[in-house]
């Protein structure tokens, strides 16, 4: 096995043509060179130099040598420089994925933010449903998962992720402007037993309040949709209602829809998911902070929504 530093050596004395250059170029005494490059001759088993009138010549082996240690030590500076760019976090790529119900207000804002401080780190973003999510981490596919759990619908968690809380948002039940209780500014959930539901997949049963908040009959799901433009489409065009967090609110399309707070109050605690070993990869916790910062403004104060869109909060 080769010695690094004997490498390092030897690729001196190649380029620079005698020992004592070498020697002078690297600190070392000129008996310490011609020391390694005696010890890895006894390691390649033939000689690697031969004098020619006071001059070092390379023998064929010594040629073949040189040619690999050039590679090998200039391989090793690329690593070393891409190691030192990942801990330095000036590098790194971040796998993410992300229910797209906790992520639209979330991962924008945190993707503005790391952008501008570390252009370097890259975010890969996957969207899919909650369980999906939480199996491509333990499975290793992605670093971070952005998980909105509700009261008594959690998802079963493995015990070797780490859960990072980010935010709380309260549900909002979204009604097409001439639905009969669209003009409430509150809507109760017992007033929704004989709706029907546009859902975002067939095992989201925790948007649909009545499986966890008060006793009826199961709800009907009309449509399941996961991408939120066709889930108000649905629900501008009068096919059923949806329950979506608070905080999507601004990013409605249909201005025919509102969204009215639910009583009693529907909450989801938006968390980050990660395996624990990875939260110390530099770049990981970078984006874990980003996030933290992102989801602040919401802790402080819930979002304001204008015109038709506004909606009332008992609990403001």
């Amino acid at each position: 096995m080769f010695d690094t530093r004997h490498l390092r050596t030897f690729d001196k004395v190649v380029r620079t043509g005698s020992y004592a250059a070498a020697a002078r170029e690297l600190g070392y005494t000129q008996p310490a060179v011609g020391q390694q490059m005696k010890a890895l001759e006894r390691i390649v088993g033939t000689a690697l130099f031969q004098r020619v009138r006071q001059h070092l010549r390379l023998t064929e082996a010594g040629e073949v040598l040189a040619r690999h240690a050039a590679l090998i030590l200039e391989d090793m500076a690329d690593a070393r420089q891409q190691l030192d760019a990942f801990t330095g976090l000036s590098a790194g790529r971040v796998r993410m994925c992300v229910v797209p119900a906790a992520a639209a207000a979330l991962v924008p804002a945190a993707l503005a933010r790391l952008a501008a401080g570390h252009p370097e780190i890259r975010v890969m973003l996957q969207e899919d449903g909650p369980s999906e999510c939480l199996g491509r981490i333990t499975r290793g596919e992605y670093d971070i998962a952005l998980v909105p759990t509700c009261p008594g619908r959690r998802e079963e968690v493995p015990g070797d992720l780490e859960e990072t809380p980010l935010a709380e948002d309260r549900a909002v039940v979204l009604l097409r402007g001439g639905h009969r209780l669209a003009g409430r500014p509150v809507v109760r959930l017992g007033e929704l037993e004989e709706e029907r539901w546009i859902t975002g997949c067939p095992r989201s049963a925790a948007r649909l309040p009545h499986e966890y908040a008060e006793p009826g009959p199961a709800p009907v799901t009309s449509f399941t949709a996961d991408d939120t433009l066709m889930v108000q489409s649905l629900v501008a065009e009068g096919l059923g209602i949806a329950m979506v967090p608070r905080s999507v609110l601004p990013f409605l399309a249909h201005g025919e829809i509102v969204g009215r707070p639910l009583e009693p109050a529907v909450r989801w605690q938006v968390s980050a998911y990660t395996i624990k070993e990875h939260l110390r990869m530099p770049a990981v916790a970078l984006v874990l902070d980003e996030l933290r910062a992102a989801a602040a403004p919401a802790r402080a104060a819930a979002p304001r929504i204008t015109a038709g869109r506004e909606c009332s909060d008992p609990d403001r």
